[in-house]
């Protein structure tokens, strides 16, 4: 859900035009938007929709919720809820099922734009980096008492970081001093952990990547998600991915290959053609990327991939 500043400190949605497209939106349709955000895909989706549609939005982060009080669209309804929990808020709502569902993933810009939150090294604030700070333990409370081995497995798998263990060494080493709680502290540890990095990336940036994944359960939230809101699609239902980074996307892109594939036969099974199962969904188009003007409006839109499936 990475967004860019927009005028009067709104904040732009990556690929929200191309988003709102791929569902295909009917106008008397019921809708859930995932991942609201600031509301960008929200009050995009309520423009589609007619008088007798309906949108229900999801957010973990309590500062996201209480910007869609904004709302007042009687068509639309928010709950603070982590999106693994679709099921239980269509339950809450008495919604069956729906026609579409958005999962706008990863951090947004009011996330990383806070330097209360922790998610950036850009300022210096403190380690936090949940979504929801109400739960669940914050980045430095993790780095406080995990092992080394712990930390190093997390930033080589979540960060696909080279310097893993070096990183994690230098971490361990350095709280024995005493906590490491500042984002910039990190960064300047990282920094003196790793040899070399690609041009025009900070040393941090797979580091803090891979804590704010770990910290939120983002890959295990993602598994959930997506079998809870293909589980509610209509037929013609569809469900639309954003994501951010490579490990989000590879988990996407196999869920809905293998939804879309016909199940493994064994070989010279005497099947007629009207035999042969078909898949339960099929997939919509290829995988949309931003154009080259919105990743010039903003930087953060360049690592953005769109996939869409719909239920058949």
């Amino acid at each position: 859900m990475t967004a860019a500043p927009g005028t009067g400190g709104a904040h732009a949605p990556v690929l929200a035009a191309e988003a709102v497209e791929a569902l295909n939106v009917r106008s008397d349709g019921v809708y859930v938007d995932g991942t609201f955000g600031r509301g960008g895909h929200s009050r995009r989706l309520l423009a589609q929709l007619g008088p007798a549609g309906r949108l229900i939005a999801i957010d973990r982060d309590p500062e996201a919720v209480a910007a869609a009080q904004a709302i007042t669209d009687p068509r639309f309804r928010c709950e603070r809820a982590w999106f693994s929990a679709l099921g239980q808020v269509l339950d809450q709502a008495g919604v069956a099922q729906v026609d579409g569902v958005l999962l706008d993933l990863g951090v947004s810009s009011p996330q990383l734009d806070d330097p209360a939150r922790g998610f950036s090294f850009r300022r210096d604030g403190p380690l936090d980096m949940r979504m929801d700070p109400e739960r669940g333990e914050s980045a430095a409370e993790w780095l406080a008492q995990a092992r080394e081995d712990e930390i190093g497995e997390v930033i080589r798998t979540h960060g696909e970081e080279r310097f893993a263990q070096p990183i994690a060494r230098a971490i361990v080493a350095a709280r024995s001093g005493g906590p490491v709680d500042r984002t910039r502290q990190l960064a300047q540890i990282v920094a003196k952990a790793v040899p070399t990095r690609e041009p025009h990336q900070d040393p941090a940036t797979r580091t803090f990547q891979a804590l704010r994944i770990h910290v939120n359960q983002e890959l295990e939230e993602l598994a959930l998600a997506l079998p809870a809101a293909f589980a509610r699609l209509v037929v013609g239902g569809r469900l639309v991915v954003i994501s951010f980074h490579s490990l989000e996307d590879r988990v996407v892109k196999r869920f809905m290959r293998d939804l879309s594939s016909p199940p493994a036969l064994p070989r010279r099974l005497p099947l007629r053609a009207d035999q042969i199962p078909v898949p339960h969904a099929r997939l919509i188009g290829r995988a949309v990327r931003a154009s080259l003007d919105e990743v010039a409006g903003n930087p953060r839109a360049r690592s953005a991939i769109l996939r869409t499936l719909e239920r058949t």
